[in-house]
């Protein structure tokens, strides 16, 4: 059926977990200047020629790397529980999503200043629309007063700039986790 998504091979399907893993141990371990090819393909224990065959590059790894975690952030948001996912007020729901955004950020520095550097791809973009919508929703639902859009891209902006991934490097977890918590909050705050 034309409508069906293709399967993927039982074998190509392990070898996409291991390169994913070995890459994500890679940059856990060496930060994203120790994350090769050769060396994704030799903790992977699969030939360099079947990365570039999945992945077509060292950026398509990454982007794939990303990808993951935030479809899977996405997948909570969509249809997981309340406060994240369905079912909760939308202030409930922007603080829910800014926590896990803001976790997602600091278990991933090293990759998320990677990801600033790759070039745009088709599911980036597909992503920030999506994030960009489920804020701007909430945020409509919650402060029908507020210009929502440019509100949704100014909350969005710190978690990927520079700025803010030194400051998560210097100033620490709980720091970063409770001012963007702060921020989110003055915004929800009726004046």
């Amino acid at each position: 059926m034309a409508d069906e998504p293709r399967r993927e091979r039982a074998d190509a399907a392990r070898n996409r977990r291991a390169i994913l893993d070995a890459t994500a141990a890679l940059f856990a371990e060496y930060g994203a200047a120790g994350v090769t090819m050769e060396r994704v393909a030799a903790a992977a224990g699969v030939g360099k020629g079947t990365i570039f065959h999945r992945f077509g590059s060292r950026a398509g790894l990454l982007q794939e790397l990303v990808g993951e975690r935030a479809f899977a952030l996405r997948e909570a948001v969509q249809h997981g529980p309340p406060p994240l996912g369905p079912g909760a007020p939308a202030p409930e729901r922007l603080i829910a999503y800014f926590d896990a955004m803001t976790e997602l950020a600091l278990d991933n520095l090293d990759l998320v200043v990677a990801y600033q550097t790759l070039p745009e791809h088709p599911d980036r973009e597909k992503l920030h629309a999506f994030w960009s919508a489920h804020i701007t929703g909430l945020l409509r639902e919650a402060r029908p007063e507020l210009d929502a859009e440019t509100t949704a891209a100014l909350l969005m902006a710190p978690l990927g700039s520079e700025m803010v991934v030194r400051a998560m490097q210097a100033v620490g977890r709980e720091r970063i986790r409770q001012s963007m918590r702060d921020l989110v909050a003055s915004v929800l705050a009726v004046r």
